[in-house]
């Protein structure tokens, strides 16, 4: 029974484990006060917050500036971690944060467990193939999670910094140059090179940008995307969306199938031959905003038709009628 306990809660406490950093809205003006939270859980629920001295690198990069984030920037509300700063000049920024590596002893149903919740399929596989699903674990992990917004209209080329992290994602094109319906390039690094074979699962969340107007046929490639990857509910419980596993230069394509808070995820984790450990993984994700196109066309376009009568034919038959009238009364003079 004990054993039991011990396994669910276990479970608990990795199905909880993802980091996220998360703004209400990506789109920010200029030099105003603005904050960040940091999610210690799922996408939707932070579980507990982040001591500061857990963090080893918590960076802003601008306009070519990499700037640190102080400790005094942030605070805690319940569970979440509230980063407060100034959004400073336009530009397409980067926020992200790096912690420390702190271990946990896992009994080996647990552990297995933990690998089917949260998708890391590699290291399940290896376990079967090398006959040790009956080890326990014990595996050192940290977490490296970053945030892509746009301050103002102005883009900047800052959506491309490597942060050093251990592993990161780098987009190989500005999120902000894209909208909903396109398609994502990211590349997946571990300590500064291509990770490939590597399993990475993105998702979205609807803003309070994104449109009420029926986007039923996005939809529904979203949900054959779900139901395409999720046959298996017991391996796939945590790892809804696209299912998507990098190429030989580390590369995943994110189809942005909806509007709303994308975010990606994955566990890089290995075998380790470090005394007292059986195990090290580094957890990853990143954050942004896609939107529909709204081009100053578009928008002139649809006021020249506000009144159901675009406004050049308006002029044109004011015109004609006057004409008109001019040369009735004149005839009958």
């Amino acid at each position: 029974m004990k054993k039991k306990i011990f396994a669910a809660l276990c479970i608990l406490i990795f199905c909880s484990h993802d980091m996220y950093l998360k703004l209400d809205t990506y789109f920010l003006q200029p030099n105003t006060q603005s904050t960040i939270n940091l999610y210690n859980g799922t996408f939707d629920k932070s579980e507990n917050v982040i001591d500061r001295d857990r963090m080893l690198d918590a960076s802003f990069v601008g306009n070519g500036s990499r700037l640190k984030i102080e400790n005094n920037q942030w605070e805690e509300r319940d569970s979440i971690t509230i980063l407060n700063f100034n959004s400073k000049e336009e530009g397409t920024w980067i926020a992200g944060v790096s912690t420390k590596p702190r271990n946990i002893a896992m009994k080996a149903a647990a552990f297995n467990k933990y690998l089917k919740h949260d998708g890391v399929k590699d290291m399940l596989l290896l376990r079967e193939q090398n006959n040790t699903l009956n080890e326990d674990a014990v595996e050192k992990y940290s977490k490296h999670v970053k945030v892509i917004f746009q301050v103002g209209t102005k883009k900047t080329e800052d959506w491309k910094t490597v942060l050093g992290y251990p592993i990161e994602f780098v987009p190989l094109e500005n999120p902000y140059d894209l909208n909903t319906g396109d398609k994502l390039k990211v590349k997946l690094i571990r300590d500064g090179k291509p990770l490939a074979n590597q399993w990475v699962y993105a998702d979205f969340r609807a803003s309070k940008n994104g449109h009420s107007h029926d986007s039923s046929s996005n939809n529904h490639t979203h949900e054959e995307e779900n139901h395409q990857h999720s046959h298996d509910s017991e391996n796939h419980t945590h790892t809804t969306g696209q299912e998507l596993q990098t190429d030989k230069n580390g590369i995943v394509s994110v189809n942005l199938t909806n509007d709303g808070i994308w975010y990606l995820r994955t566990i890089h984790l290995v075998n380790s031959e470090e005394e007292g450990l059986t195990h090290e993984s580094n957890w990853a994700t990143l954050t942004f905003e896609v939107t529909h196109q709204h081009s100053s066309e578009t928008h002139a376009h649809s006021h020249d038709h506000e009144d159901g009568v675009p406004f050049y034919l308006f002029i044109i038959g004011s015109v004609v009628i006057i004409g008109g009238l001019f040369f009735f009364f004149n005839r009958k003079k």
